[in-house]
């Protein structure tokens, strides 16, 4: 559930270890879900309402930069629409494209929340089984190197 971190860092924990693909990849997506619906509805207000305040200000006013920059990349990405820019966003596992940006992202352009979580998602869903097959392929590497 942490940002940076979300399934991207779950599965290549579960296969480093040996743990059980399928309830490891089910965890590792409803974990990384279970933000979704709070950062769509309520992380931008609370953003904004913090900006100004002393302690938090520096923090998120980085926030607030980065679901804006998130949110132009995905406009620039919109060519066949902004759902599937939104999905292909989330699921290509790259820094920072992940389910917490893409949904700050999504709320900072006002996006349909339904179809917004509906494509988060499966963003999600296809960055998971991308960090598994990466995940089994690297350390099927290893194991055969070592």
């Amino acid at each position: 559930m942490l940002p940076l971190i979300e399934l991207r860092g779950a599965i290549p924990y579960a296969v480093g270890f040996s743990l059980p693909m399928v309830p490891s990849y089910i965890i590792a997506v409803i974990g990384n879900m279970l933000p979704v619906p709070f950062i769509f509805l309520f992380a931008r207000k609370v953003l904004e309402w913090g900006k100004d305040k002393k302690m938090i200000g520096a923090f998120c006013r980085w926030c607030l930069a980065k679901g804006e920059k998130g949110g132009q990349k995905l406009l620039s990405m919109a060519g066949r629409g902004v759902y599937v820019a939104l999905l292909l966003f989330v699921g290509i596992p790259l820094p920072g494209t992940g389910a917490w940006t893409g949904t700050l992202a999504a709320s900072f352009l006002n996006l349909d929340f339904k179809k917004s979580v509906v494509y988060v998602l499966a963003g999600v869903l296809l960055a998971g089984v991308i960090m598994l097959l990466a995940s089994l392929g690297v350390f099927e590497a290893v194991t055969a190197i070592v």
